[in-house]
């Protein structure tokens, strides 16, 4: 894509739209579409302008049953709160705790308790008996209204749909116990199996950009398992899908939670487009040191007070914050983990015009 200069006609504010965590999100009069912006980033590595929200739907259909199992659907049609929880699609039972705003596995009866079962214990879904067609005409609306459409594939594939398997505890020994590591293998390699058949009905049914997969790997203090453990057992896997997902034509976003910084240049390796880590992560040095491999999300480490700092204030923060992250050869995005309050009206604005007028350079 040829670059645009930038015109200050374009901060003409044509819409606001629903924010997610709350709030509206303004939309300027932009020079191409949000849709056709993230995809610059991710897809051609030529950002236009620097990503902070608003940019993208986030998609996860009451189709796959995770999602109302997690209490986390959204799409064209409303779904009831009172349905939240129930069974994933391998039938693990999840409750849904209203005070936490989310869900997690009923304790008490694990699905194995030795991967060396999994065979006789695991049934995968059987995904074409859902109703992709019916889904695809729900949201067909709701996938076009000029935003970049992320297919969010929830429960994770690998660790985290492992721990959903068994006890947290029986799922961090199973990567390192040598008695179940072949079993492992083939289970993670059957379950990337049939999320890259997910894929493939998501694209074949679905306006997508890209998809987002899930697999927490850390605490807040540090990573779950090894480096080796994760080279040897999820590596191969993760390359696998995110290469699937590249001969498709999209893009693919790493969302793992935890303190796991040491863990970006495997991201980097497996060939993910992007990850966004948790505050508890050094960010800025992992854009510094993988931002030409991986684009991160940024957190800021000179916050204002948005309650006594003068818009000039904020305005400098904002040209502050491109100046250092929108580096040549390196993709960085601002992190939906920055302090709250800090996407002033003043900053989001001043945030769009220095990074339009940083990358058309």
């Amino acid at each position: 894509m040829n670059k645009i200069p930038f015109d200050e006609k374009e901060l003409k504010v044509v819409a606001e739209i629903p924010a997610f965590g709350g709030g509206t999100t303004p939309l300027y009069d932009v020079p191409v579409s949000r849709r056709e912006a993230v995809n610059a980033v991710y897809k051609d590595k030529q950002p236009i302008w620097m990503l902070a929200g608003g940019e993208q739907n986030i998609f996860t259909p009451a189709l796959i049953p995770d999602n109302g199992a997690r209490g986390f659907v959204f799409e064209g049609v409303p779904y009831p709160r009172e349905k939240f929880g129930g069974k994933d699609m391998f039938g693990v039972e999840w409750e849904y705790v209203d005070v936490a705003g989310g869900s997690m596995v009923k304790p008490g009866n694990p699905l194995l308790e030795d991967v060396n079962d999994w065979k006789e214990k695991i049934v995968m879904p059987d995904i074409d008996s859902w109703d992709w067609a019916g889904s695809a005409a729900q949201n067909k609306e709701y996938l076009s209204n000029g935003n970049n459409n992320l297919f969010w594939l929830l429960n994770g594939c690998w660790f985290e749909r492992l721990i959903s398997f068994m006890d947290f505890e029986e799922a961090a020994v199973a990567m390192i116990d040598e008695e179940q590591e072949d079993a492992l293998k083939e289970l993670f390699h059957e379950l990337t199996s049939l999320y890259m058949r997910i894929v493939d009905k998501a694209v074949e049914y679905f306006d997508i950009d890209g998809f987002c997969i899930h697999d927490d790997w850390g605490s807040q203090m540090a990573p779950f398992f090894s480096e080796a453990a994760a080279r040897n057992l999820l590596l191969p896997e993760m390359k696998r899908f995110v290469a699937h997902c590249h001969e498709k034509g999209k893009y693919i976003e790493l969302h793992s939670c935890g303190h796991v910084e040491d863990r970006c240049q495997i991201f980097a390796e497996a060939g993910f487009d992007t990850w966004t880590p948790m505050a508890m992560n050094d960010t800025i040095k992992l854009y510094e040191e993988y931002g030409d491999k991986i684009a991160i999300a940024v957190v800021y480490d000179k916050p204002f007070d948005p309650e006594t700092a003068t818009e000039e204030e904020q305005r400098a923060a904002a040209r502050d914050f491109v100046e250092r992250f929108t580096k040549p050869g390196k993709l960085a995005s601002y992190s939906l983990y920055n302090a709250p309050g800090l996407m002033t009206p003043a900053f989001r604005e001043e945030l769009y015009k220095a990074s339009r007028i940083s990358y058309a350079k």
